[in-house]
Order: C-alpha cells, then sequence, then structure tokens
C-alpha cells in the first residue's frame, strides 16, 4: 500500500503543515487514549500522598499530564470536526495551546522530583526556575507561534534537559535509569515531531512516544517517590 497517500506535501519552514484527514485522526486518537488513564493515575497519586508537599507536586504532575493529552486531543479533534468551517482564528487559538502546554506538561513532569527529592545548595533553585522556563517558553509561543520553527524546537530540548542536571546533586538516584529511558523516547519522538510531510503519520508517531515517555517517568515516580517503600525511605533518612 502506498501510504504517501495518506499525507500532505511537506511546507517551506514559514508555513504550518497541514495534516491529512487520516493524520488528523490518528493524532487524535493516539492521544485520546491516555487521557483516562492519566486522571487515574493522579488520583492514585494523590491517595498514595503522606503530606501537603507529596499531594501538591501529585496534582501537579497530574494537571501537566493529563492538560497535555487533553488539549492535544481537542485541537485535534477540533481540526477534524470544523475543518470546513470559517472559525480559522479558533482552530489557530487550539494550536497555540497545544503548543504552550507542552512547557508546563515539562515542567509538571519534574516537580515531583524537585519537591520530595533532597537537592544540592544551589539546584534547589530549580524547583521556581522550571516553572520560569515554562512561562518564557508559553510567552514566546504567544509571539513567535510558528514563525521560528527551528528555535522552537531548541527551547523544548533546554526546557526538558537543564532541569535534568539537579539529579546529579541528589544523593539518592533511585529512579535515575527510567528518567534516561523516558527522556530518550521524547528525544527519538521529537524527529518524528519535525517529519511532518516525509513521514506518513510523522505526528501521531511522536505522539505515541510521548505517550511511552510518559508512562516511564510515572512509574519511576509511582515507584520510588510514592509507594510505601519509598515513604518509608524518605521518613528514615
Amino acid at each position: 500500500m502506498n501510504l504517501v497517500r495518506f499525507m500532505n506535501n511537506r511546507v517551506p519552514s514559514n508555513k504550518r503543515y497541514q495534516p491529512t484527514d487520516y493524520e488528523h485522526a490518528a493524532n487524535c486518537a493516539t492521544h485520546a487514549l491516555w487521557v483516562i488513564p492519566s486522571l487515574l493515575g493522579s488520583s492514585v497519586l494523590h491517595f498514595l500522598s503522606e503530606d501537603q508537599w507529596e499531594r501538591v507536586s501529585a496534582w501537579l504532575y497530574g494537571a501537566g499530564l493529563t492538560s497535555l493529552f487533553l488539549i492535544s486531543t481537542s485541537h485535534s479533534f477540533h481540526t477534524v470536526t470544523w475543518k470546513k468551517s470559517h472559525l480559522r482564528s479558533v482552530e489557530h487559538c487550539f494550536h497555540m495551546c497545544d503548543r504552550m502546554v507542552i512547557y508546563f506538561f515539562i515542567a509538571a513532569s519534574y516537580a515531583p522530583w524537585l519537591n520530595l527529592r533532597e537537592l544540592g545548595p544551589w539546584t534547589c533553585h530549580m524547583r521556581w526556575l522550571v516553572w520560569v522556563m515554562a512561562s518564557v517558553g508559553t510567552t514566546y509561543v504567544f509571539f513567535f507561534h510558528e514563525r521560528y520553527k527551528l528555535m522552537e524546537l531548541i527551547c523544548y530540548t533546554v526546557m526538558g534537559v537543564f532541569p535534568a542536571l539537579v539529579i546529579l546533586s541528589m544523593p539518592d538516584r533511585e529512579g535515575l535509569c527510567e528518567l534516561l529511558v523516558g527522556g530518550a523516547c521524547y528525544c527519538l519522538g521529537m524527529v518524528f515531531f519535525k517529519s511532518d510531510g516525509l513521514v506518513p503519520f510523522a505526528h501521531a508517531i511522536w505522539h505515541l512516544f510521548v505517550a511511552m515517555g510518559a508512562g516511564v517517568h510515572y512509574y519511576a515516580i509511582y515507584r520510588y517517590l510514592y509507594t510505601p517503600a519509598a515513604n518509608q525511605m524518605k521518613t528514615s533518612r
């Protein structure tokens, strides 16, 4: 089967790629599948929380995780169902939100580790700095959406990698392997994130890598920060 017919031609760097209806449907399905599990997973972390910091971290993480899948699904579903409408400004708003939420998802993914693990004397500032970075990234999208695509990719990469450096200051490095595996999933997925018009269903494949990365990171947070054994270890320090 010739898969090329399922995708549009690649567009210039100053224009936005327009997926086919098939690709839009795949984009919607590959993130809609994870909305309910992300809500349930957030609730599990909340019920396992033993203090205020754990509860706050659980809901920050859960809100970022759920918002990522929910907004992405809403954007894809809107584009499929309203493609023939004249509400292009609404579609543009959805697309901007889809890009903005990535920054807050990254910050929320770090929140449990930064809030619940012991950090070095200077790296503790990353607890609030990561949210400043997310706000700056969101502001950038608001003013320069789709204008400088390479810069957008660099911003996501810096936001994803730079806070991870504080792990080197953590006395307890349990979960480091899972964090690296999840990060590798995101990095590999970024290849498809920038392959629209070159690889059929590239964005949907990117969604699958995001789901894998998020799943691995959720497992690490659940096992090393919220299980009874992890809480007992934190209490004994």
